[in-house]
């Protein structure tokens, strides 16, 4: 993240996942919410897709069983900002639900496969996320 932010995205927008015992280079952003304890900004790097001018995300937690802090805490606070390369906006996050979460999941498991991995185990539906710029 840091590398990110130092480098407007230069550095890190295109994940190499061989860094992490991966394979493959993915896009990522960074999503900054507030946390619903603290009240205090979070900000994590996450790999996104696109759709109808939005970002997607997913809730993975890497196939826990539950869903990971980042995503509660946007569930409780649904205004987020987001860094997608050298671009920084507000937006406002959402769950994606049924025909619209299906089109979503499919788009987001071709760009990076271990989602579908993570989804068998996880014992429950991962939520898809879309993320809805407000303002200019």
């Amino acid at each position: 993240m840091r590398r990110y932010l130092e480098s407007d995205g230069r550095d890190g927008h295109m994940w190499d996942a061989a860094s992490a015992g991966g394979a493959g280079v993915f896009p990522t952003l960074l999503l900054t919410t507030t946390g619903r304890q603290s009240a205090q900004p979070r900000m994590l790097p996450l790999i996104y897709g696109e759709a109808d001018s939005n970002f997607v995300i997913i809730a993975s937690k890497g196939g826990f069983p539950t869903h990971p802090s980042w995503y509660l805490n946007l569930v409780e606070e649904s205004e987020v900002a987001v860094q997608v390369g050298a671009e920084k906006f507000k937006a406002r996050a959402r769950t994606a639900e049924g025909e619209e979460r299906s089109k979503l999941w499919e788009v987001m498991a071709a760009i990076y496969p271990p989602y579908l991995d993570y989804q068998a185990r996880a014992g429950r539906e991962i939520p898809v996320v879309v993320l809805e710029k407000i303002g200019d």
